[in-house]
């Protein structure tokens, strides 16, 4: 197996039905519904108050801030996907799986403004829905 494989990026990442959330302790999620209109476009989650959290070291020891490759990973972005429900309907999402406790502005990616801001408690799924 390619050691490097889990350092690149997968574009698929969250697409389908279910998606797996690491939560537990001072560790939420984040799920907003989103318009059908955003399919495929990329939503930015950031601290209030803009600070930028260092973005974390590869098995190399390089800070995923270094590695120039079109965008930065200082911030978690997901795209938005369409994902069907029980009931044979489709909704489309944003899910942020795995989001420090605290207080965040949404926005679509790279500069967008600010659309939403969220509370997320630790060790629960915090719902939302993009204002249209």
């Amino acid at each position: 197996m390619n050691k490097d494989a889990n350092l690149l990026e997968n574009p698929h990442a969250g697409q389908g039905s279910s998606v797996l959330l690491d939560i537990g302790g001072d560790i939420g999620a984040l799920v907003i519904e989103m318009p059908a209109e955003l399919e495929g476009l990329e939503i930015e989650l950031r601290p209030t108050g803009g600070a930028v959290p260092p973005g974390p070291e590869d098995a190399k020891g390089h800070s995923n801030d270094e590695l120039d490759h079109g965008h930065h990973h200082g911030l978690p972005h997901v795209a938005v996907v369409p994902r069907p429900t029980p009931e044979g309907d489709t909704v489309y999402s944003a899910v942020f799986y795995e989001v420090p406790e605290g207080r965040y502005e949404l926005y679509v990616r790279p500069d967008g403004p600010v659309q939403l801001t969220v509370d997320v408690s630790g060790g629960k799924v915090t719902d939302a829905t993009w204002p249209r």
